[in-house]
C-alpha cells in the first residue's frame, strides 16, 4: 500500500471565498466610517448634548442612520470581481464615483423629499461620505497587497485540445485577474507527449507520477482537463492528490467558477442532461418569489416611465421625427414569438434591422438622443409591458430575433438551453459582457446565460438589478 505524505496546506481562497472576503472587509471599512461619523456628529452638537452623554446620543439616531454601512455596500456591488479589486485603478474610480452617487441621492432626498424643515442632518451624512472612500480605499490597498500571495500552483491532467485551450484561459488578462495562478505542466498518458513542451508547459508525466509530482512542484490545484471517461488508475491518482491536500477539480468546474459562465465548447452532449438541466430545474417557491419581483419591479418602471415618457417621446419627435416607438419580433421561453416594444434610438430608415446583427453603419445611424437612451438604458423602460404581461422578465437571457435565432441554433452548442428560461431587460450576460456584435461575442454572452440559468436564485436576480442600477447611472450602457 502506498504511504501519501499528508501534511497542512496554507490556504488559499477560491474565486468565491475572495468575493465573501473582499465584502467582508468592505462592510468592517464602512462600520469604521460609520463611527468616525457618529464621533463627528456626537463632538459637533456638545453643547446641545453634552447631558445625554456619548451612549445616550448613539441610541437616540434614526433608524436610516444605522443603515448607512449597508447602503455603502450596495453603492459598491460593481467593484466584486477580482478583475476590478486587483486594479488599483478602477477600484479607485468605483469608489469614488459610488461616493458622489451617495451624496448625489443624499442631495435628492435633503431637497425634494424634505417638506417642510431640513430634518435630514448634514454633517453626519458629509462626515460618512468623507470617511467611507478613504476607509474603503485603505482596506482594498491591504487587500491587493495580501492577494499577491494568492497564488495558486496548477497542475494539468490531459495535453490534448481541451487542456491547452484551458492555458489560454489561465493565461489571458480576465483567466490571471480571476484566478491568478502558476501553471506548473501537464500530466498525460500518451508516451509520445512525454518529455514534450505543449502550450508552453512541460508533460511532467503520466497518471501515476501524479502523487510525486505534487510533493515535487508544491502543486495546490489538480484541473482535469479530459472531457470522457477516466481510467480506475487515475481516478485513483486523483484520489490520491485530494488527500494529499492537492484541490482537485474539473476543467468545467472551475472554468465556471473563475469566469462565472459555462464552458460550452468543452462540455460533452450527455452534459446538458446529467448536469445542466437537472440543476436548471428550479422550486416552485423561487419561480411564486421571482414572479413576485417581476410583478413589482414592472409597476416601479412603468411608473418611471409615465413620468418620463412624455419628455423622451417630445425629444424623439423634436430631433428625428415619428414613430416614437417600434416593434420587434423577439423569441421568449420555449420558442414562443411575441412582440417587444423599445423607444426608437436610430433614425427610421435604421430601425428595419430584423434577422442579423446591427452593422457599423446602422450604428452610425443611432441619434445623438438615442446614443443617451442606450448609455442610460431608457430605450428599453417600454419593455416593463412585456414583463407585466409575463412575456418577459426583468433578469433572464437578451430575447433575440427569430431568424437570428434558427441561424445561432444552427452554429452554437446548446444554444436552444437559453430558451428554458424567459428573456430579460437585464441579465447575467448583459452586466458582465454587453453587446455582441459578431458570432464569437455571442458565444460568450451564452456561456454567462448558461451559468445564470444554472445557478439563478432570487439573490442572484437581486444582484443583477442592483448592478444594472449602478450600470445605468454609470451611464455604462451600450
Amino acid at each position: 500500500m502506498t504511504h501519501l505524505r499528508l501534511g497542512p496546506r496554507r490556504w488559499i481562497p477560491r474565486p468565491s471565498e475572495r468575493r465573501v472576503l473582499l465584502a467582508l472587509g468592505d462592510l468592517l471599512a464602512a462600520g469604521v466610517a460609520w463611527l468616525a461619523a457618529l464621533l463627528t456628529w456626537y463632538w459637533s452638537a456638545l453643547p446641545y448634548s453634552a447631558w445625554r452623554g456619548w451612549w445616550g446620543f448613539a441610541i437616540s439616531r434614526p433608524a436610516w442612520f444605522y443603515a448607512l454601512p449597508f447602503l455603502w455596500l450596495l453603492l459598491l456591488v460593481d467593484l466584486y470581481d477580482d478583475s476590478r479589486a486587483l486594479s488599483a485603478r478602477r477600484t479607485t474610480q468605483g469608489v469614488l464615483f459610488s461616493a458622489l452617487l451617495g451624496l448625489l441621492l443624499y442631495l435628492l432626498f435633503y431637497f425634494v423629499l424634505t417638506v417642510e424643515r431640513r430634518v435630514l442632518p448634514r454633517i453626519s451624512v458629509a462626515a460618512f461620505v468623507a470617511y467611507a472612500p478613504v476607509a474603503t480605499l485603505l482596506w482594498r490597498a491591504l487587500y491587493r497587497r495580501i492577494a499577491t500571495r494568492w497564488v495558486r500552483r496548477v497542475l494539468i491532467v490531459g495535453a490534448g485540445r481541451h487542456g491547452r485551450e484551458f492555458v489560454t484561459y489561465l493565461r489571458g488578462p480576465e483567466g490571471q485577474a480571476q484566478h491568478p495562478a502558476v501553471l506548473v505542466g501537464f500530466v498525460d498518458d500518451d508516451p509520445a507527449k512525454q518529455g514534450q513542451t505543449i502550450a508552453g508547459l512541460p508533460v511532467l508525466g503520466t497518471g501515476t507520477d501524479l502523487p510525486a509530482l505534487i510533493t515535487r512542484h508544491a502543486v495546490t490545484d489538480v484541473v482535469v482537463a479530459i472531457v470522457g471517461e477516466i481510467r480506475g488508475e487515475l481516478f485513483q491518482a486523483l484520489l490520491d492528490a485530494q488527500a494529499m491536500g492537492a484541490e482537485v477539480s474539473h476543467l468545467h468546474g472551475l472554468y465556471e467558477e473563475a469566469f462565472q459562465r459555462l464552458p460550452i465548447r468543452h462540455l460533452a452532449a450527455t452534459w446538458l442532461i446529467q448536469s445542466f438541466m437537472d440543476q436548471a430545474r428550479k422550486s416552485i417557491y423561487y419561480q411564486l418569489g421571482k414572479r413576485a419581483l417581476d410583478v413589482v419591479a414592472a409597476l416601479v418602471g412603468l411608473a418611471l416611465l409615465a413620468v418620463m415618457g412624455p419628455f423622451i417621446a417630445l425629444i424623439i419627435v423634436v430631433e428625428s421625427g415619428w414613430p416614437v416607438l417600434f416593434a420587434q419580433k423577439r423569441v421568449g421561453r420555449h420558442g414562443q414569438i411575441f412582440t417587444v416594444y423599445k423607444f426608437r434610438t436610430m433614425r427610421p430608415a435604421a430601425e428595419t434591422t430584423t434577422n442579423r446583427w446591427a452593422t457599423d453603419d446602422e450604428l452610425r445611424r443611432v441619434t445623438r438622443f438615442g446614443k443617451f437612451l442606450r448609455k442610460t438604458h431608457l430605450d428599453e423602460f417600454p419593455q416593463f409591458l412585456n414583463v407585466l404581461w409575463g412575456q418577459m422578465s426583468v433578469v433572464g437571457p437578451r430575447p433575440e430575433q427569430p431568424k437570428l435565432v434558427q441561424e445561432l441554433e444552427r452554429q452554437i452548442p446548446f444554444y436552444r438551453a437559453r430558451l428554458l428560461v424567459k428573456p430579460g431587460i437585464t441579465g447575467w450576460a448583459q452586466i458582465n459582457h454587453g453587446y455582441a456584435a459578431t458570432l464569437e461575442g455571442t458565444v460568450r454572452k451564452l456561456e454567462y446565460d448558461l451559468y445564470y440559468i444554472k445557478h439563478r436564485n432570487l439573490a442572484m436576480d437581486v444582484l443583477i438589478i442592483l448592478r444594472t442600477v449602478a450600470a445605468v447611472l454609470g451611464f455604462r450602457g451600450h
